[in-house]
């Protein structure tokens, strides 16, 4: 009997980054299915623009937090490295200083909970396609 290979921690957080993307992505977009990028203002087809992160990838706790994530063009998340003083202003003092705080939180996420999370946007991802 061949034994059943799971996939990878790196391969989940993959999938989950993937998944969570495009959620929200399509989730800030109108009815044409355009993103406004909320550093710059430019407007972009959904599959076009990035999904940009206040607080970093790297804070496990913030990641993949519906809050933390808005659609912002290539421009700004990447060649301006992701714009935060105008990021913060978009939030507002008191959702950016809440991120701050949350984001030094350590958290560590079981492969099942990154499987449930996929599993949860992909059904609020299929709703919006």
């Amino acid at each position: 009997m061949p034994k059943i290979k799971k996939p990878s921690r790196s391969k989940l957080i993959k999938k989950l980054d993937a998944v969570f993307s495009q959620y929200i992505r399509l989730s800030n977009a109108d009815n044409d299915k355009n993103c406004v990028c909320i550093t710059c203002s430019k407007v972009f087809f959904w599959k076009e623009i990035q999904a940009g992160h206040f607080m970093s990838r790297k804070h496990y706790s913030t990641r993949w937090s519906e809050e933390n994530v808005k659609p912002q063009c290539c421009g700004c998340n990447v060649f301006k490295y992701g714009e935060q003083y105008k990021y913060s202003i978009f939030l507002g003092k008191r959702l950016a200083e809440e991120l701050y705080l949350k984001s030094k939180e350590i958290v560590k996420y079981s492969n099942v909970d990154i499987i449930e999370m996929i599993e949860t946007y992909s059904k609020k991802l299929k709703k919006l396609l």
